[in-house]
């Protein structure tokens, strides 16, 4: 009986740790990993709009190229990632591709209204100084 009173009270105890590290602004790795894909599936129907017939001046026929690396080196990142702090490097991989759909449909004339929302979109899909960029992984698929 005391043997089951402190496998119960260890449990409680290991559960309340847990959900005291996640409260504090931490993400879980599911929540990081349905946030990954999501922005993942986004990027690549952003891009399957475009087509291949799509109208494409120099600098668009650019900007869509850079996202469509992004889109690869994404669900790269995202079949090989297993914690929250990888799934957040893939998030912001295709949120960086999800900025060069906006400039491809800036220079094509398209609305960027009509894409993905200027309030869903991370301020800049720049690394910040001192980060290494996530596009420079050139792994072919």
């Amino acid at each position: 009986m005391l043997l089951a009173l402190f496998l119960i009270a260890g449990t409680v105890a290991a559960v309340v740790a847990q959900r005291r590290s996640y409260g504090a602004g931490a993400v879980s790795g599911l929540d990081a990993e349905a946030e990954a894909n999501r922005w993942v599936v986004r990027l690549g129907g952003s891009l399957s709009v475009f087509g291949a017939g799509a109208r494409a001046d120099r600098i668009a026929a650019r900007e869509l190229s850079a996202a469509a690396e992004r889109h690869r080196t994404a669900r790269l990142q995202l079949a090989a990632a297993r914690t929250p702090a990888e799934y957040v490097v893939v998030t912001r991989t295709a949120q960086e591709g999800m900025h060069h759909v906006r400039a491809a449909r800036t220079a094509l004339g398209i609305a960027p209204s009509a894409g993905p929302r200027s309030a869903d979109l991370p301020p800049s899909g720049r690394p910040s100084p001192g980060q290494r960029p996530h596009h420079r992984d050139h792994v072919r698929t």
